[in-house]
C-alpha cells in the first residue's frame, strides 16, 4: 500500500476511534489551560496588515466625503460629490449630516438640504454611534436616485459626513431598509471604480469673497446642471479640473478581520484574555503566557498614535481598533485595560512602564468621572440602546477595574475610594437588574420601561465574576462586605439548582430548551471554585465546580479548539433572541472564561 495513503487512513482511523477526542482525560486543570494558551500563542500575530480602503455597498453606516484630503485645504473653495442610491420601493429616507461651513444637497435634482456660513465640525462619539448636528428627509423613488453634494471650505476643515439614523445597538425584529450605492449603474463609471469609492468628486472651484462674503455657494457651477465625464472645467486659480474619485488610502487592518474572531482586537474579552494569560503565566511559572498578555498591552500602547491617525486624520472612523481612540463605553475603556493594571502591579520595571502609567491614569479618570452613571444609584449605566439602560455586564466591565486600581494605588484615601465605589456598585446593581422572584440577574433594565429581560447565562456570569473580585480584595471589615457575601451565596445557590445533569448551564438559565453553553458554564465554575478556595462557600460546592469543569473539558479538543461559545449579545426582551443566538468555536468570550476556570479549579484542588 502507498505509504501516504496508509498514513491518511491512520489519521482517519485515529479520528473515529481515538478515545481522547476531547481533553476529558487531562487531569490537571492548568494543563487544559496550557493547551488553549499554546493555541493562542501559535495563532495570534500582534501586527497590522496593509489593505486598500474599499467602499461599502450599503448606506447603513457613516460615510465621509473628505474633500480636504483630496483637494487640499489652504484657501476658500467649493467642490462637489456625486453618487447614486438604489432602493427597492418608494420611501422616505432620513439622512443625518455633519459638515463644516456651507453645504447643499440635491436628491433627484431637488434641493433637500442647505446650510450657509462658517461652521465647525461637531461630530460626537457615542457608545455605539456617532451624533451629528443636522438631519434632513429626502424622498427616494423605487430604483436609482441621484445625490449631489456641494460643499465649501473657508480654508480650514473640509468634510461632509452622512449616515442613516443609528439603532444604537437596539435589537429589532425587522431592521430598516437601507439604500444601496449603485454608482456603477451610471453609464460612465466602471465597476472597478466603485470597488474603492461610492462617490465621484470634482473641484476645487473658486469661492472668492465680495464685500467680505464668500459667493461660491451662491454661484451655480456646471456640475449642478450636468454630470459629464471626459470634459475639463475651469477650477480654482484657472486650473483645469475634471471628475475623479476621492483620495483612496491604505489602512492598517487586523490579520484576522472577523468581528469577534481576532484575538488581539481592542475589546473587553480580548483584554480579559490577556489578563488571564498573565495570571496563567504567574501561577504556572511559564513566562510565555505572561508574555502573550504583555504583548497585547504593548501592541495597543505602541499602536495608539497609528489608530488615532487613521480615525482622526484619515476619517476612517471604523478602522481597526478605532474604539480605543474614541468610544465612551466600559467595554472599550476599563475592561480591556485590566492587563495594563495587572502588569503595573506585578512587574516593577519594564520598557513601556511610563506609557502604561499614562494610559491607566486616563482610564482611572474615566472610571471616576467619564462613564455615565445612573442618577440616584451611581452605578455604571449606558446610553444604548436608550439612555440609562443598566446592563448586568457592566458589573464585570467596570468593577474589577476599580478593585485593581485600588490595589495599584499607594494612597490610602484613593484606595478606599475605589473599594467603596466597587462595593456600593455591587449592591446597587441589585436594585436594577436583580430579579428577586427568579433569584437571577436580568440581562438589563430600562429606566423608563417596566420590562423583565431574560436571564442570560453569560450576563449572570459577569455578575458572579465581579462579586468574586470584590470579595477577594475588599477588606473583611468593610461595612458592605457581609452584605456582598450574603448575596453571593444566595446567587450561587440559585445557580446550583439550574446546573443540568451533565454539568452545564443553559444559555438562558431557566430555559431548559435553550442550548447548553461554555462561557457561562466556565464563569460559574470559576466563581464557585473561587468561593470554595476562599471559604465563602462550604466544601460541598466543590462537587458542583468539578461537575462543571468536567463538562467544559468535553467541549475542548486536544489542539485547544473550544466549542459552544455564545456570540456577543445585545439586550432584548425577546427570550427567543437568546435561545437562538449563534455559537462559535474559539470565541475569546469563552476562551478567557475557560482559562480563568482552570486557574480556580487548580487553586481549589491545591487547597
Amino acid at each position: 500500500m502507498n505509504m501516504k495513503k496508509f498514513a491518511s487512513l491512520m489519521i482517519v482511523g485515529a479520528f473515529f476511534f481515538n478515545v481522547n477526542a476531547d481533553v476529558s482525560h487531562v487531569k490537571a486543570p492548568l494543563d487544559v489551560a496550557r493547551i488553549i494558551g499554546d493555541k493562542l500563542i501559535r495563532e495570534t500575530s500582534f501586527k497590522y496588515k496593509l489593505e486598500l480602503r474599499r467602499s461599502t455597498p450599503a448606506f447603513n453606516d457613516m460615510h465621509c466625503i473628505d474633500f480636504g484630503r483630496t483637494f487640499g485645504i489652504n484657501k476658500p473653495a467649493v467642490a462637489y460629490a456625486y453618487s447614486i442610491l438604489s432602493v427597492p420601493n418608494d420611501m422616505q429616507q432620513t439622512f443625518e449630516i455633519e459638515h463644516n461651513d456651507g453645504c447643499k444637497i440635491w436628491v433627484n435634482g431637488e434641493l433637500v438640504y442647505e446650510a450657509k456660513g462658517d461652521r465647525k465640525l461637531g461630530l460626537v462619539y457615542e457608545e455605539l454611534s456617532l451624533r451629528m448636528g443636522g438631519s434632513f428627509i429626502a424622498p427616494l423613488k423605487k430604483g436609482n436616485n441621484t445625490i449631489l453634494v456641494k460643499s465649501e471650505t473657508a480654508g480650514q476643515e473640509w468634510l461632509v459626513y452622512l449616515q442613516p439614523p443609528s439603532l444604537k445597538g437596539a435589537v429589532v425584529a425587522e431592521g430598516p431598509i437601507y439604500p444601496m450605492f449603485a454608482l456603477d449603474e451610471f453609464p460612465f463609471v466602471g465597476k472597478s471604480v466603485t470597488e474603492v469609492s461610492n462617490w465621484i468628486v470634482i473641484g476645487p472651484f473658486e469661492n472668492k469673497e465680495e464685500n467680505g462674503v464668500r459667493i461660491g455657494m451662491e454661484k451655480s457651477f456646471v456640475p449642478e446642471s450636468k454630470i459629464e465625464i471626459g470634459k475639463m472645467y475651469e477650477g480654482l486659480d484657472g486650473k483645469s479640473i475634471t471628475w475623479t474619485i476621492p483620495k483612496v488610502d491604505v489602512l492598517g487592518t487586523m490579520i484576522d478581520p472577523e468581528a469577534w474572531g481576532t484575538n488581539y482586537q481592542w475589546n473587553y474579552h480580548n483584554g480579559g484574555l490577556a489578563w488571564v494569560m498573565q495570571m496563567l503565566g504567574e501561577i504556572s511559572g511559564d513566562k510565555k503566557y505572561s508574555e502573550y498578555g504583555n504583548k497585547f498591552c504593548d501592541f495597543h500602547i505602541q499602536g495608539l498614535p497609528f489608530v488615532k491617525y487613521q480615525v482622526k486624520d484619515l476619517n476612517a472612523l471604523y478602522s481597526a481598533n478605532h474604539r480605543i481612540a474614541a468610544t465612551p463605553m466600559l467595554d472599550y475603556t476599563l475592561a480591556p485595560s485590566l492587563p495594563f493594571l495587572y502588569r503595573l502591579r506585578k512587574q516593577r520595571d519594564f520598557q513601556l512602564r511610563d506609557k502604561y502609567e499614562e494610559f491607566v491614569e486616563q482610564m482611572c479618570e474615566y472610571a471616576k468621572f467619564g462613564q455615565i452613571r445612573l442618577p440616584g444609584q451611581q452605578i455604571y449605566t449606558r446610553e444604548s440602546p436608550e439612555k440609562y439602560t443598566t446592563w448586568v455586564d457592566d458589573m464585570f466591565m467596570g468593577i474589577p477595574f476599580l478593585i485593581q486600581a485600588a490595589l495599584l494605588s499607594d494612597i490610602e484615601e484613593e484606595k478606599y475610594t475605589y473599594f467603596n465605589d466597587a462595593a456600593n456598585q455591587v449592591l446597587n446593581f441589585n436594585t436594577q437588574v436583580w430579579d428577586e422572584e427568579a433569584k437571577l440577574y436580568m440581562h438589563a433594565k430600562y429606566l423608563n420601561r417596566n420590562i423583565k429581560l431574560p436571564h442570560w447565562s453569560r450576563a449572570n456570569g459577569w455578575a458572579a465574576w465581579a462579586m468574586s473580585e470584590v470579595l477577594m480584595y475588599l477588606p473583611k471589615n468593610h461595612p458592605k462586605y457581609k452584605d456582598i457575601l450574603r448575596h453571593f451565596r444566595n446567587f450561587i445557590d440559585s445557580l446550583v439548582r439550574l446546573q443540568d445533569d451533565n454539568g452545564f448551564w443553559h444559555n438562558v438559565l431557566d430555559r431548559k430548551d435553550s442550548p447548553v453553553e461554555v462561557s457561562g458554564t466556565a464563569i460559574f465554575t470559576m466563581a464557585i471554585a473561587r468561593g470554595v478556595t476562599h471559604g465563602w462557600l462550604s466544601r460541598k460546592y466543590s462537587a458542583v465546580a468539578e461537575k462543571g469543569w468536567n463538562a467544559i473539558k468535553k467541549e475542548i479538543e486536544p489542539d485547544g479548539t473550544t466549542h459552544k461559545i455564545c456570540a456577543g449579545t445585545m439586550c432584548s426582551a425577546d427570550e427567543q433572541y437568546y435561545v437562538n443566538r449563534t455559537f462559535y468555536d474559539n470565541d475569546t468570550h469563552g476562551l478567557f472564561a475557560v482559562i480563568a476556570a482552570a486557574i480556580e479549579m487548580h487553586n481549589m484542588y491545591r487547597k
